[in-house]
């Protein structure tokens, strides 16, 4: 069943939100890799891949990650995380624009 519906949020949003949404994190060699875990520590989070590395990252707006996915500058997947196609493609649906749906954090 192919969902061919395009996704809008905004574009400035926080990296963490849009991580726990997403459940993409984009390396800097430009392999995406899938998430496992996010473990929030206020202003940091630590992030655990289906490959096993585990990063602690700020939480910014800005931050190279947030920009990356954004932008889709990453686009290969990662072959050890094994990231569905269906995520691919949802993720390639995708757009963030000022007139997006908000997205909120979950209490």
């Amino acid at each position: 069943m192919a969902d061919d519906t395009k996704r809008y949020y905004r574009k400035n949003v926080e990296l963490l939100i849009l991580l726990e949404k997403m459940k993409l994190w984009p390396a800097r060699s430009g392999i995406l890799h899938g998430i496992k875990t996010i473990e929030n520590y206020g202003r940091y989070a630590v992030i655990t891949t289906h490959c096993g590395q585990e990063m602690r990252i700020y939480n910014s707006r800005n931050s190279r990650a947030a920009r990356w996915l954004r932008n889709k500058w990453a686009v290969k997947p990662c072959p050890k995380c094994k990231v569905p196609e269906w995520k691919l493609l949802k993720y390639s649906k995708t757009f963030f624009d000022t007139y997006g749906s908000d997205l909120v954090h979950k209490k």
